[in-house]
């Protein structure tokens, strides 16, 4: 296969109206994107990835898109970016736009006129099903976000679709004008100059026929029913048509697909390079975590639980094995839609921070595939410190109140919990310096702040061993040869460590990580003994053929006269 441009990408997530705000309303904006490109440069990084920024009623934080031509005044201008796609490019940096295809919001014109002329040609853009019986649901599959997918339409004996909030109908992309539709706002971003795009949910655009019902379930409740709008064979129908043509406007488009439940097989079949579908796809799959401490009558995915590195090993070399053809697989650690890594796995103990944060990073970025790095990340942002429950807007943080209140949980219990796991506390204000609001904004953010001296931009950038530092160098790193077309290996130890090694051609270097808060030896060769660190956290050192790594220490060892 021939060497795409972003098999050579770092990747840089930002979440718009938590990045910067420049006109003081608490939002984010494209502007504050604009004046922050000097620094985002300095990472390293080469391609943005913002998530949607288009008019929007804001129901899911841009996820429900009213109008995918123009740009939600919240965040600015068509002519904001304009500027900001123009002078990315100019710092080497490309565009990554977040295309939202399998629902619309309920105020599109699309959905407006379907709602109130059936016999519009817009009716059949979405998906429709009648009541079973007076006042009974057309079947019992459960919505992601709670409830039935299915909301009742005023006066009428009808039900349209919605798999996630009941404002977000789903389309019905068996109508080749819906593939029409979604192409042609494709291809007027291209036309902007947008480089990329991360398909949102794109497994569920196709849902079964004739809409059965989820077996064994109880009558009157509801199941999720992912065998029935998850990964059906019509998806690489719709996403090979879509693709296809996507390419012949910018035949090097960079196309990643959320697969959130796609196993590593899915994975293989999505990213296929002989059929016109994703480069890459990110699925939510890679982190297993040791349930044994959660409580069983509570929702699993809303408490914290330490990674089960046995597993994740396991996982990632599948994942590498299967997938290195294409370049490896997507490397990330969080997004918008989970807890931050360096509260979630890392260590927030301020004497084990920094290192913590440092070797996760090493750990995953090192690998073979392309890296995904959230905002903040590099700083070692921490979760935002919610302090009242009524500020969580996750469907999932409301379920999980509601039950555990019902089982006696106290509101200070819930609210620990939520903000160790809830994906609002991902989305806090990016912390650029100590003054008020962290110089994201002279008024309150609308998210929340942590305020600190510390983790901001201002300090780690002056400070030689901060987090932010040690992310540039590793970035610098992962962009040469050896670690982005590197042969992956994965070194049998214990599950106190994480090490594997990385080769091409003459070259090798090894990687090793402690997964502990405890010093570790490793046995290592006189060829390591004598070979070129490469990049390092603090406390290591090694001695008489032993690596010896501080709590959470990390090295990378390149071979001498490799």
């Amino acid at each position: 296969m021939n060497k795409q441009w972003w098999q050579s990408a770092v990747v840089y997530q930002i979440y718009p109206r938590s990045f910067q705000d420049t006109n003081d309303d608490g939002i984010g904006d494209i502007q504050g994107i604009i004046q922050r490109l000097d620094y985002i440069h300095s990472l390293g990084v080469n391609v943005i990835w913002l998530n949607p920024i288009f008019i929007s009623p804001q129901i899911d934080n841009g996820y429900d898109i009213s109008n995918y031509y123009r740009i939600d005044p919240i965040f600015g201008t068509m002519t904001d970016v304009e500027e900001l796609i123009e002078k990315a490019h100019q710092l080497g940096i490309k565009i990554m736009f977040d295309f939202v295809l399998n629902h619309t919001s309920d105020q599109h014109p699309w959905f407006q006129e379907a709602l109130h002329d059936p016999d519009s040609l817009y009716r059949d853009y979405y998906l429709w099903a009648d009541e079973k019986e007076t006042g009974q649901l057309p079947n019992n599959w459960a919505s992601f976000f709670g409830g039935s997918v299915w909301e009742k339409v005023p006066d009428r004996k009808e039900y349209y679709f919605h798999l996630f909030a009941k404002e977000m109908p789903d389309l019905n992309w068996k109508n080749p004008e819906v593939r029409i539709a979604m192409l042609n706002i494709a291809t007027f971003w291209l036309a902007k100059g947008v480089d990329a795009f991360r398909l949102d949910a794109f497994i569920h655009i196709a849902k079964e026929k004739n809409y059965p019902d989820v077996a064994n379930v109880p009558e009157g409740e509801l199941a999720i029913a992912e065998e029935f709008y998850s990964n059906l064979p019509e998806v690489h129908e719709y996403l090979s048509d879509f693709i296809k043509e996507v390419r012949r406007v910018k035949p090097d488009v960079f196309i990643v697909g959320e697969a959130a439940s796609a196993d590593v097989d899915l994975a293989v079949a999505y990213t296929d390079q002989t059929k016109d579908e994703c480069d890459a796809v990110i699925s939510f799959r890679h982190f297993v975590e040791d349930e044994s401490q959660k409580d069983p009558l509570l929702p699993a995915g809303m408490q914290k639980g330490p990674l089960d590195y046995h597993v994740f090993k396991n996982v990632m070399v599948e994942w590498q094995v299967k997938l290195a053809s294409i370049g490896g697989p997507t490397l990330y650690w969080n997004n918008h839609d989970m807890a931050r890594i360096a509260s979630r796995f890392g260590d927030e103990r301020p004497e084990y921070r920094k290192n913590s944060s440092k070797m996760l990073a090493t750990l995953m970025y090192l690998q073979k595939g392309i890296p995904f790095i959230l905002y903040g990340e590099e700083l070692g942002m921490l979760n935002l410190k919610m302090k009242d429950l009524a500020a969580y807007e996750d469907p999932g943080a409301v379920r999980f109140y509601e039950k555990a209140t019902s089982i006696g949980y106290s509101d200070s219990a819930i609210l620990e919990m939520l903000n160790s796991s809830s994906k609002d506390v991902s989305r806090g204000a990016m912390q650029w310096d100590a003054s008020d609001y962290s110089g994201f904004s002279k008024v309150a953010p609308w998210s929340g702040v942590n305020q600190s001296k510390e983790d901001t931009v201002a300090t780690e950038d002056i400070e030689k061993n901060s987090v932010l530092n040690y992310y540039r160098k590793m970035i610098a790193l992962k962009k040469t040869s050896l670690f982005t077309t590197g042969v992956f290996q994965l070194q049998e130890t214990s599950d106190e460590f994480y090490c594997y090694t990385r080769s091409i051609e003459d070259s090798t270097a090894n990687i090793y990580c402690n997964l502990t808060d405890t010093p570790k030896q490793i046995t290592c060769s006189k060829a390591e003994q004598a070979g070129d660190i490469l990049l390092e956290n603090d406390g290591n050192y090694i001695q008489n053929q032993q690596i010896h790594l501080a709590p959470y220490g990390c090295l990378v060892i390149k071979l001498k006269g490799e």
